[in-house]
């Protein structure tokens, strides 16, 4: 396999579950606190004894330990978010956080020590209890407004540490958990679809926004919006099954056709005339996103599925985006099919359409994992399994940069083991780095590595030349 030479080679985690201290100097509430089970289950009144994510990993006070171990893995960048209420506690406050703002500094630092560049995300479903309880979240148009004094701030203290941003993770999730990607409380079910695509649109302005003040205030720095990449295939050839696939993959392709080209698309417009929905913009709005897209598209890329034009199909187990199940497809135990020549597809597909940059800043599989002696007084994980997966989705974006697709990099997802967010469980586990923690938060958090760790050091080392076709 032959990767440029300059790849981005590392790993992804989010704030909100790898960090803690919930409540600890100064940080305020945000949704995922009150979600304790989880994104598809409804959300409490408040932060419950039951939610990992409260201490998660304890991320916040041992990301020295852990980012060391990163290096040794030999990460040439490390994707991690910002809590947006650890900044802004309230996410409309007047001043920031500054206690909240050294943890940040002190993080990228110690990425620094090691040569190690900081990936971004500026929003990752973590948005501010507040916002969402006395603005319904992105619905409101007033939120473009915090969300801009929230990035001014944070590009103004890290603009010479921090070179990669994503202005929202996996934006497109907005149509199916408008609370977790929206900071919306209305239930999908009681939200009409003109809040839904105005919520959308106030995102989209102020994504372009962002983009606009990264490059006045870091003219060096890269911009890049995050979409779940999950493509969809025509569970059959019929063309009514082609007809409605190629509907879905506009509907998840919509947010990235925003931020590539900045217009809204004809088949949207479409959309919106044939299902009565209305949206407020201004001139002022449309002008911003056509003059400030981003400098290259990131996507997560976990699995694909298929759609049928018969409503009775069964949906499958995703990663958000609903399909039916592929019959040529294995599935993980959480139900996640598994496709690495669909990452090979989507690399291609998404260059054809936006003629951007792509990077693959999430990827990986979600299982149990056994803790072992390793034979020389200590323990670990064999976990083959990963190696295999990570191995046949890397070949097929070896594939894709041969077929003469830009891609920047890869950093695979939970490269430490973290709190799911479909399901708030630890024994969903994605890392390198097995952390002894429990579904009933039980653990002495101690941190131990995985063969998959020395697989992937290796990787980085050969710039994929260890990786087996």
């Amino acid at each position: 396999m032959n990767f440029p030479e300059n790849f981005l080679w590392g790993g992804a985690v989010a704030a909100n579950q790898c960090e803690g201290a919930y409540n600890e100097d100064g940080k305020g509430l945000d949704i995922q606190d009150i979600l304790p089970h989880g994104i598809k289950t409804p959300p409490t009144d408040g932060p419950t004894p039951d939610n990992l994510k409260l201490v998660a990993i304890d991320f916040n006070h041992r990301y020295k330990e852990d980012i060391k171990l990163f290096a040794e893995m030999g990460f040439k960048v490390f994707r991690t978010s910002i809590a947006w209420s650890r900044i802004f506690p309230n996410g409309d406050d007047a001043e920031p956080n500054e206690q909240g703002l050294q943890f940040y500094d002190d993080l990228f630092d110690e990425c620094h020590k090691y040569g190690m560049e900081p990936l971004v995300t500026i929003s990752h479903y973590e948005t501010p209890l507040h916002l969402a309880k006395a603005y319904n979240g992105w619905v409101n148009h007033d939120l473009i407004g915090f969300y801009e004094r929230y990035v001014r701030t944070i590009f103004a203290r890290y603009g010479k540490k921090v070179k990669y941003w994503l202005t929202f993770n996996e934006i497109n999730s907005v149509l199916h958990q408008p609370l977790v990607s929206g900071g919306i409380l209305t239930p999908l079910a009681e939200l009409s679809k003109s809040d839904l695509f105005q919520a959308c649109h106030h995102e989209l302005v102020a994504s372009a926004l962002a983009t606009k003040i990264a490059h006045e205030m870091m003219p060096d720095a890269k911009v890049g919006c995050m979409v779940i990449a999950l493509p969809l295939y025509p569970l059959t050839p019929k063309p009514d099954d082609v007809i409605a696939t190629m509907h879905a993959n506009n509907a998840n392709d919509f947010f990235g056709d925003m931020h590539a080209r900045g217009v809204y698309p004809g088949y949207m417009k479409r959309y919106f005339r044939e299902h009565g929905i209305e949206i407020r913009t201004t001139p002022e709005e449309l002008q911003l996103m056509k003059e400030n897209t981003v400098d290259f598209i990131s996507f997560s890329y976990y699995m694909s599925a298929c759609i049928s034009a018969d409503p009775d199909k069964q949906v499958s187990e995703g990663n958000i985006i609903p399909g039916v199940a592929n019959p040529y497809l294995k599935a993980s135990p959480w139900g996640w099919q598994i496709d690495p020549k669909g990452i090979r597809y989507v690399l291609n597909r998404f260059y054809n359409r936006w003629q951007k940059p792509l990077f693959i800043v999430e990827n990986g599989l979600g299982t149990n994992d056994e803790l072992v002696d390793d034979g020389k007084g200590g323990k670990t994980v064999n976990d083959d399994y990963r190696i295999e997966y990570l191995n046949d989705h890397l070949v097929q974006v070896g594939e894709a940069i041969a077929d003469g697709v830009p891609v920047m990099g890869y950093t695979t997802w939970g490269c430490i083991d973290l709190v799911s967010a479909s399901t708030a469980e630890m024994k969903k586990r994605y890392g390198f780095i097995y952390v002894d923690c429990n579904n009933d938060g039980s653990g002495t958090l101690a941190r131990y590595r995985k063969k998959s760790f020395y697989w992937y050091k290796d990787v980085i080392a050969t710039n994929g030349g260890s990786l087996k076709a």
